[in-house]
């Protein structure tokens, strides 16, 4: 089993890092730039190029049905579960397959709203104490789920 990071803007990597350690778990946290990890042998440290969606492809090459992927990107979320992973958002939202499709349609429908209105719109909530526990609440669950099979 892996828990996979799109780490770049991921707000609940330390929180990834105590329930993999609990569960005895590998990490492999994936960015652009060089991100400070722990030094711990469950914790793999992965620098893509810079290029476009460098990450996301390989998070979603490296995904697999033994592996869950935490990333608040609806693409790459789509990704990874057609290659058969488990997809957390770092709110502790599941993405599924029964979600997915009108995650993107919601996704596709704000982007044109927001290229009509500017940036006068705003984004989403700021995150929050219940979004972290939700998602560690989330996060074993899934992982307690995997191990079972």
């Amino acid at each position: 089993m892996t828990i996979l990071v799109d780490a770049d803007a991921c707000p609940v990597k330390d929180e990834i890092y105590k329930v993999a350690w609990r569960h005895d778990v590998a990490v492999k946290v994936v960015s652009n730039s060089r991100l400070r990890v722990p030094d711990h042998p469950l914790i793999e440290r992965i620098v893509v190029s810079d290029g476009f969606d460098a990450a996301d492809d390989w998070i979603a090459e490296a995904a697999t049905p033994r592996s869950i992927v935490v990333t608040s990107d609806i693409l790459l979320a789509d990704r990874a579960l057609k290659a058969g992973a488990m997809v957390l958002a770092p709110t502790g939202k599941p993405f599924t397959l029964a979600s997915i499709g009108p995650a993107i349609a919601t996704r596709a429908i704000m982007a044109d709203l927001r290229a009509g209105m500017g940036d006068g719109m705003g984004g989403p909530p700021p995150f929050s104490k219940s979004d972290r526990s939700a998602f560690l609440q989330a996060l074993d669950t899934a992982l307690v789920k995997l191990k079972r099979g």
